[in-house]
């Protein structure tokens, strides 16, 4: 029964580290600002912010990975990023709400 155990736990973990050297690819680049015409656009933009949580991770880790790509067309980009980031953290937050509607028991009822 142990060797079973200990034989999820390094497929768990295998799992883990492959997972996170995938995500880790997705990240956005070094920071180079340029003017190329190929920079970073909206969809990138909106990619980036709905990996920018696994991003921070990485980012604390390894110094060469940022959250924001710097080299990026401007506003189109800051606008994917915001809505990107909405996304994650709004659905984050929705999943905590609770509806409380004052004066409606159903004891009360007659």
């Amino acid at each position: 029964m142990k060797t079973l155990n200990r034989a999820v736990v390094r497929l768990l973990a295998a799992g883990g580290i492959a997972l996170l050297v995938t995500l880790a690819g997705c990240a956005a680049g070094p920071g180079l600002a340029s003017t190329d015409p190929g920079a970073a656009g909206f969809w990138q933009g909106l990619w980036h912010g709905l990996i920018a949580p696994v991003t921070f991770l990485v980012s604390l880790a390894n110094a060469s990975v940022s959250i924001y790509e710097v080299h990026n067309d401007g506003h189109f980009y800051d606008a994917g990023f915001l809505i990107g980031v909405s996304i994650v953290f709004g659905s984050l937050a929705r999943g905590s709400c609770v509806a409380y509607r004052p004066g409606r028991r159903s004891e009360n009822r007659s």
